[in-house]
């Protein structure tokens, strides 16, 4: 078996010529440097400057969105989507316990509380039939809201993170979050370029959020960006993440607490470049998916995770299942990496994680199974691949 793990890593650096292969690289080019030499060249390099304004046009464009609003990173971007949603302190909101860390710190800057519940195997992402299940067990309708009848608080927000670029299956979330008064947050950090359904994710709820990270389809270098169709939360976003100054020729006036989470235009000209590339970054994923898929299949105990029926995911990191009663996550982790493949476990789930363990939360049998069974592979689109060198 160990064969077979030490033969797949070496199948990594052939398709990617290196004698170690990271788990993510970003994609540059003449594009970038024209873009972001223009930006310097024209002296407006901070929070003011017209690569902000067409970023932010173009993004709502490609996600189908009525507006977008671009941030310095993507935990900001979600923290700004669930205080614009309604989260307020003291109320708990619904998130899978299977995800990075920013879903929840997001909830935490609001002081609200993060209320961990599980994820389907289907989508790797919040199960809605499950979350169905535990309201009923732990939740009452008072004066139109979904109060926890062990904490006394409100259930004000669901945030359902895509996980791995895969979307959840959002249609009986959307219809469970209209029974229940739940503002539904989608923390799409992982999914530009991801469709449910055939519209875009981002564009199902109150307001979702976006992460530019160096890992991600496309980089902004660091930045995030908060999606909406309500032009008024929208304005309010715009407004409360440049420091909420009210508009004057000279003075100075804040009519709130603010927040400085303005994305630079130097990161904004990064981000534009990068996504007159985002359908070849795409459908070199998708090549790369097909590929492996066929290579995974070699190795005993093992599947590569593909997108569910309903979704057209934008593969953005590749993901193997393992065969618990064949393989022990961490000796292929050591293997691989060893051989040269970089590699990794999924997150540590926030239940277990000091600062969470005293969070509400449902059972969370799927969660435990897939923490001891998924771990990511390199994923960085193919040098060669005919739509990489549209790029």
């Amino acid at each position: 078996m160990n064969e077979q793990w030490v033969s797949f890593a070496n199948e990594i650096k052939k398709m990617y010529g290196k004698y170690f292969v990271p788990l993510h690289e970003p994609t540059f080019n003449d594009t970038e440097i024209e873009y972001v030499t223009d930006c310097v060249k024209s002296g407006w390099v901070s929070s003011v400057g017209k690569y902000v304004d067409r970023f932010e046009r173009e993004l709502a464009e490609f996600t189908g969105v009525k507006r977008a609003v671009a941030v310095v990173n993507g935990t900001a971007a979600l923290q700004i989507a669930m205080k614009i949603a309604g989260v307020k302190p003291n109320d708990e909101v619904f998130m899978p316990a299977l995800t990075f860390i920013a879903t929840a710190n997001a909830a935490s800057y609001l002081q609200a509380i993060p209320h961990f519940v599980d994820v389907s195997e289907e989508t790797l992402g919040l199960d809605p039939m499950k979350l169905e299940e535990y309201i009923k067990e732990i939740g009452v309708m008072k004066n139109g809201n979904l109060v926890n009848k062990k904490t006394d608080r409100i259930i004000r927000a669901v945030v359902p993170m895509h996980t791995f670029g895969h979307p959840v299956d959002l249609d009986p979330l959307v219809e469970l979050c209209l029974r229940y008064n739940l503002a539904l947050v989608e923390d799409a950090a992982e999914s530009l370029g991801s469709y449910y359904k055939g519209k875009h994710t981002g564009g199902f709820g109150v307001a979702a959020a976006l992460s530019f990270n160096g890992n991600k389809i496309m980089t902004t270098g660091g930045g995030g960006a908060i999606l909406t169709n309500d032009e008024r939360l929208a304005d309010y976003a715009k407004h409360i993440t440049t420091t909420a100054k009210v508009p004057h020729q000279w003075e100075y006036v804040h009519d709130e607490i603010g927040y400085n989470y303005r994305m630079p235009n130097l990161n904004a000209a990064l981000g534009c470049a990068q996504l007159t590339k985002i359908e070849g970054f795409l459908a070199s994923k998708r090549a790369l998916a097909i590929r492996y898929e066929k290579l995974v299949e070699q190795i005993d105990g093992t599947r590569l995770f593909m997108e569910p029926t309903f979704a057209t995911s934008n593969y953005w990191l590749q993901t193997v299942i393992l065969d618990s009663e064949v393989h022990r996550r961490d000796d292929v982790l050591a293997l691989l990496n060893d051989a040269g493949a970089m590699a990794r476990p999924i997150w540590t789930p926030l239940n277990e994680l000091s600062e969470y363990k005293i969070c509400p939360k449902d059972e969370l049998t799927v969660t435990e199974k897939l923490k001891e069974t998924i771990i990511n592979i390199p994923s960085n689109p193919l040098k060669g691949h005919a739509f990489y060198d549209k790029t």
